[in-house]
């Protein structure tokens, strides 16, 4: 079924949306095979988080608006799954913030990373980092570990959507303040960032891009004060206690 057959009045459309996306990213060499199953743990912890954007989430998208808007250098990592489910979103909050693009990937080909690279284009992306693979995040010896110097490395805002831990760890020990969209609020990833959003990446995307474009224009002690009012933990807590509550989604049909 391709996605516009999916009927938008079924309950479980967003889902099967969400499915539809990885897959079809699998069979165009976008997505790795481990990232169906990633995707699948993700969307456990969505339905258990009520497939809502919670408060939390939404102020934690606010201060990472604000986060990339006082940045100097930027950039949005991208893995597999994030070319494959938010393209376009990607590509618009990287205008929104005037931040640089960079493919990164764990299950690592130079045909992965141009297939990527092109397909972000695809998608409006003028300009795409992650070819050149001439810098490094020290303490990885993992492909994962090789980025862009002018990217990546020399960035002092990244965006890590749908992150391992071990590599968020190496990001936050080089003195990277990191931004990660993550379900699970016990994951390392979203522990280890600055500004956790413990969100859906295709609610949480475009809702960072609606924060930043609400805030352009607004002077660096307001974009500031809003970063300093944020409570990594506070939101980390949130989510948990959502979870612990059990505001569940309806039943798969």
């Amino acid at each position: 079924m391709d996605e516009t057959e999916i009927p938008e009045d079924h309950p479980r459309y967003a889902s099967l949306v969400t499915r539809h996306r990885i897959e079809a990213g699998v069979e165009q060499g976008i997505t790795s095979k481990q990232g169906l199953i990633a995707q699948g743990r993700g969307e456990a912890f969505d339905y258990l988080l009520g497939e809502r954007t919670l408060p939390s989430a939404d102020a934690a998208a606010r201060a990472a608006a604000a986060t990339l808007l006082l940045a100097e250098r930027p950039v949005i990592s991208v893995n597999g799954n994030v070319a494959a489910l938010a393209p376009s979103e990607t590509v618009e909050l990287a205008a929104a913030v005037d931040a640089d693009l960079e493919v990164n990937l764990f299950n690592h080909t130079d045909e992965r990373v141009r297939r990527i690279a092109d397909h972000l284009r695809d998608h409006g992306a003028s300009e795409v980092k992650g070819l050149a693979g001439d810098g490094e995040i020290p303490g990885l010896d993992h492909a994962r570990g090789v980025v862009d110097a002018d990217g990546i490395e020399a960035a002092d805002v990244v965006v890590v959507p749908l992150e391992d831990g071990d590599r968020a760890a190496a990001l936050d020990a080089m003195g990277k303040t990191e931004i990660v969209v993550d379900l699970n609020p016990g994951s390392r990833s979203p522990r280890t960032a600055d500004v956790p959003i413990l969100d859906n990446l295709l609610r949480a995307v475009p809702n960072v891009t609606t924060h930043a474009r609400d805030l352009a224009g607004a002077p660096p002690d307001e974009l500031e004060a809003i970063v300093d009012a944020f409570d990594a933990d506070a939101a980390l807590d949130a989510a948990e206690a959502a979870i612990r509550e059990g505001s569940f989604a309806s039943p798969d049909e």
